[in-house]
């Protein structure tokens, strides 16, 4: 077999040295041609709203997927005490399976101060999982300031710009025995202002007046300026003890507040049994149900409002 001559391995050599450099400024000609089509493509679609970004703080009330600017803010204050950890899973159950619709609402458990080793590990627990609980700095009460220190307490604990003004258009004291039904009270509140504003159930049961009498302890709203007014005002702190619906009543009035007044009755009453003048049949047009004190109440109630009629079916499970 013959040699290859060296010119032909020099001109070989030369010519496998020059295609490699061809092969090498074409690739830095193209990556740099796929950098620029890829900096452009990056700058045209930043003027496009991200379909996967974050939600911003200002969604932080909203309880559906799609809410609106336009939706009634609402806070519901569920009064309650620390150790009744199941009392509010269950209630969690109950305002958790509801989607208003026109509305952003946000249902929160307010006690006092912990005062056991056991609360400051479950409660803390609770906050982690559920984000829905509100510990005032107060001792425990019923009638000796727990409703002032709440109303109070709102405007600093919520006062943040990234939140939109004011930060609910209504805010709500209700008890833990109390079932509200959170469409037939959004509906209810569309047509009311969202200023000056006090509205519930009037005590005593026989009157309808809510400009000469109070609302009843079984949730009563009133709109953001009244929040406001009771941490400013001195009328609430010289008046703390006393049945606290009636002693909230007594400071609408010397503080000559509240000229937009709306009286739910009879859409919010007593549960039927015992019968007493508070007390109304079940009936379809209901806002809100009182004195539910055992879990046989509550199952007759949320079966008559048939809660569960929009349960998926499923073959992971059978009810009746």
């Amino acid at each position: 077999m013959k040699s290859t001559s060296k010119p032909d391995r020099h001109r070989f050599i030369l010519s496998s040295l020059f295609f490699i450099f061809f092969l090498c400024a074409l690739a830095t000609i193209n990556g740099i041609r796929f950098d620029s089509l890829l900096s452009f493509g990056t700058c045209a679609l930043s003027n496009f709203p991200s379909q996967s970004s974050t939600p911003s703080s200002n969604n932080f009330l909203a309880v559906n997927s799609s809410t609106s600017s336009d939706d009634i803010r609402i806070l519901i204050g569920v009064l309650t005490l620390p150790d009744q950890y199941q009392r509010r899973h269950f209630l969690r159950l109950i305002y958790g399976t509801q989607s208003p619709v026109g509305a952003q609402i946000d249902v929160k458990f307010v006690f006092c101060n912990l005062t056991k080793e056991d609360q400051k590990v479950l409660v803390a627990l609770e906050i982690m999982r559920y984000d829905d609980i509100i510990i005032l700095d107060c001792k425990e009460n019923m009638n000796k300031g727990k409703t002032y220190t709440y109303f109070s307490s709102l405007p600093e604990m919520l006062n943040d710009t990234d939140r939109p003004y004011p930060p609910y258009h209504y805010v709500m004291k209700t008890d833990d025995d109390t079932y509200f039904r959170l469409d037939n009270l959004v509906e209810s509140l569309k047509p009311l202002p969202r200023e000056d504003l006090y509205y519930g159930y009037v005590i005593p049961c026989p009157s309808m007046d809510p400009f000469v009498h109070y609302m009843s302890g079984m949730g009563y709203m009133i709109s953001w300026d009244i929040v406001e007014w009771i941490r400013d005002s001195e009328v609430p702190k010289n008046h703390l003890e006393g049945p606290e619906d009636k002693v909230f009543g007594d400071w609408i009035r010397e503080g000559h507040r509240a000229k937009n007044r709306y009286n739910a009755k009879w859409s919010m009453y007593n549960f039927p049994e015992p019968h007493t003048q508070c007390t109304h049949e079940l009936w379809p047009n209901t806002t809100a149900v009182h004195l539910l004190k055992n879990q046989e109440k509550w199952i007759q109630t949320l079966k008559y409002f048939n809660v569960t009629s929009n349960l998926k079916p499923s073959k992971l499970y059978h009810i009746p």
